[in-house]
């Protein structure tokens, strides 16, 4: 093989290649970023780059789903039936926060370049909605004697539009896990029902 070279599986390329995009788009964003830049990146040609993903959109979408399935896949813990319904919530608040601190890449992709994208804003929705989903029902649940006509998904949209901002403040090193933690579960049980924490 040329230069001697060791073959690659494909799949492992095409994470190679992801993940040096990743780290590209969140260096660059969008429109300044290059498929040289990522060829570089990712020490590979540029024209192997265009054989495994067409175009630049091409790849960023790609970048968006796998960076959008770990970060819904690090909240699958906060579903551990062992839990209460409350220590659910407070899990997924943590493992949302440590997700960020711990791959702030792929947050600066999927929360500064991906939503400044009108052509991949709805693949960021997708991943958002099922976060939505997911907190509203543990909201729901871990709420007693709810107030009646409580709007239990309003409510995890607004929690969640807190998180992003207050994550995007943990990706740019301005607060820690546990305080930002914190921060959002006093903001959680302070808007369910008037009812305040202790």
């Amino acid at each position: 093989m040329a230069g001697g070279t060791k073959r690659l599986p494909r799949a492992v390329r095409e994470q190679q290649m992801l993940d040096a995009a990743v780290e590209v788009f969140a260096r660059n964003g969008f429109h300044d970023t290059s498929m040289d830049a990522i060829a570089a990146e990712a020490a590979i040609s540029k024209p192997m780059l265009y054989l495994y993903y067409g175009s630049k959109d091409e790849l960023f979408a790609a970048c968006i789903q796998r960076e959008g399935a770990r970060f819904v896949e690090s909240l699958a813990p906060a579903g551990d039936p062992k839990l209460t319904p409350r220590e659910q919530v407070q899990k997924a608040l943590i493992s949302f926060l440590e997700f960020v601190d711990n791959n702030r890449q792929s947050w600066m992709v999927l929360y500064r370049t991906a939503t400044n994208q009108a052509a991949f804003a709805s693949q960021v929705q997708n991943s958002r909605n099922q976060l939505i989903e997911l907190v509203a029902k543990l909201l729901e649940s871990s709420t007693k004697n709810p107030e009646p006509g409580t709007n239990f998904g309003i409510m995890a949209v607004a929690l969640i539009g807190a998180g992003e901002a207050v994550a995007d403040r943990i990706a740019g090193g301005e607060i820690l896990v546990d305080e930002a933690a914190e921060l959002l579960e006093n903001l959680a049980w302070r808007g369910l029902a008037g009812k305040k924490k202790d």
